[in-house]
């Protein structure tokens, strides 16, 4: 199969979009390609993005790390809290939604057709990758600028939400505080084909629903319940 030609517009468009100038593209194309892509163009010149993800992760928690103890004067484990919120596959995901970068990734077919649980791993790996091509072509300084723009401008959202507490935790230590009542979840609705599942998950007080929570697993549909419960108690 031949090497697809579209694949060096579309680094060079993402690297306009984030606003840099490559010395080589090969690294940002590589940071782009998924390993199943390889499958299907095996004339393909480079490799798949995986090293460089294990590079960008490293250099991702340097990066949030140095940010957090310069900035803040706090107890290691609330600011580790911090940390993994901002790094969370969950995180990392929805950046490179923001981004596009569906836009810009050389898959194969069949992932190309995932939009479920696959795809969110696809983007935060290739988030992770990009963050490893940006230090290897431009230095520690330029992965900073980029992890600052793009991941670090959530942490104000995080802290006025505290999302970095386990929602289900916390929902269950505040239930049990205020109400003296353990919560539990009940799925209550299921939808989509097997690569694509949605659920609705509710979130219950005895035998009263507080909120309702949707998710890519029965997991995150319960997260997502537990925080909207928080909020709807105001006990966040």
């Amino acid at each position: 199969m031949s090497f697809d030609t579209s694949q060096p517009q579309k680094a060079e468009k993402l690297a306009s979009k984030i606003k840099v100038r490559f010395n080589n593209i090969d690294l940002l194309k590589e940071a782009l390609t998924h390993r199943s892509y390889l499958n299907e163009n095996r004339n393909y010149p480079l490799s798949h993005n995986e090293r460089l993800e294990f590079l960008g992760d490293a250099v991702l928690e340097l990066v949030v790390t140095e940010y957090l103890f310069k900035k803040y004067n706090r107890p290691e484990g609330e600011m580790t809290a911090w940390r993994a919120a901002l790094v969370n596959g969950e995180m990392l995901a929805k950046v490179g939604k923001k981004l596009k970068l569906e836009n810009f990734l050389k898959m194969s077919k069949g992932e190309a057709k995932d939009t479920g649980r696959a795809r969110q791993y696809l983007l935060a790996n290739a988030m992770e990758a990009i963050i490893g091509a940006l230090y290897l072509d431009q230095g520690y300084e330029e992965a900073k600028r980029f992890i600052k723009k793009y991941i670090i401008v959530n942490l104000k959202e995080i802290l006025e939400k505290k999302l970095y507490l386990d929602p289900k935790s916390y929902f269950q230590e505040k239930a049990q505080e205020i109400t003296k009542i353990t919560p539990h979840y009940e799925l209550l609705e299921e939808s989509g084909p097997d690569h694509d599942k949605h659920f609705v998950v509710g979130a219950y007080l005895d035998r009263k629903l507080i909120a309702k929570g949707i998710g890519i697993s029965k997991q995150a549909a319960q997260r997502a319940a537990a925080r909207a419960a928080l909020e709807k108690k105001k006990w966040l």
